[in-house]
């Protein structure tokens, strides 16, 4: 469970995000940084247990600075207003499928997949759902994932045309034109805040390890 003064913190970042306030205020964001990081911990071994390979991450391969990178945006915000966590072999800067945790009040989720894979290894996807559409099928129309995840796979942002060397009555071409692929289900804050929410969280995750492993075993 995350502690209400966590959600709080994050509330007030909200409406206060500049250096001052948060300078402030750096005490009451160092409790909430340990909160997230003491369920990031207790995260590692719940998924480890159906996911061997993020049992040997450390919460700092999985964790995210609050700190933004300005240089290129409009936002000149100085903070993320959430805190989130990656968890993947290889940790938050692999580029492979994973398990990612955002915590922000209001907008909290526990998703999983593949955000934005390069070029080459999009390719790989895409021709691995090709190949093995019923696999893939089977796996995101099965009962549990879909009672997780009514909204079914989101490719946040999708091609309008069919991709190269591929035919609009492709079978697959919806997944196919897809630039991402991601599952999420939202968390409240009030379930945030509850005794079992590592556990309803690995729950999520469980679900999508079986896409997560087809993703990956594209790419490789």
């Amino acid at each position: 469970m995350l502690q209400p003064t966590t959600i709080r913190f994050l509330k007030d970042l909200q409406n206060n995000n500049n250096k001052p306030w948060f300078d402030a205020h750096r005490n009451v964001y160092e409790n909430a940084k340990a909160d997230l990081q003491t369920m990031v911990g207790q995260l590692i071994p719940a998924i480890a247990a159906f996911d061997q390979p993020i049992g040997t991450l450390q919460v700092k391969d999985c964790t995210f600075r609050i700190n933004r990178d300005v240089r290129f945006s409009k936002n000149k915000s100085p903070y993320k207003n959430n805190m989130a966590a990656y968890f993947s072999r290889g940790g938050k800067k692999a580029s492979v499928a994973g398990y990612y945790f955002h915590c922000e009040p209001g907008k909290s989720y526990a998703a999983g997949g593949f955000y934005s894979p390069i070029s080459p290894e999009l390719t790989k996807i895409r021709q691995e759902i090709d190949y093995n559409f019923t696999e893939w099928k089977k796996i995101i129309d099965s009962k549990i994932f879909k009672n997780y995840f009514p909204q079914g796979v989101d490719g946040i942002e999708s091609l309008v045309r069919p991709p190269k060397g591929y035919d609009e009555n492709n079978p697959a071409i919806h997944y196919l034109k897809m630039k991402h692929f991601i599952v999420s289900k939202t968390f409240t804050d009030a379930e945030l805040q509850s005794k079992t929410l590592v556990k309803d969280v690995a729950k999520v995750f469980k679900t999508i390890k079986p896409m997560i492993d087809f993703l990956n075993l594209a790419i490789e």
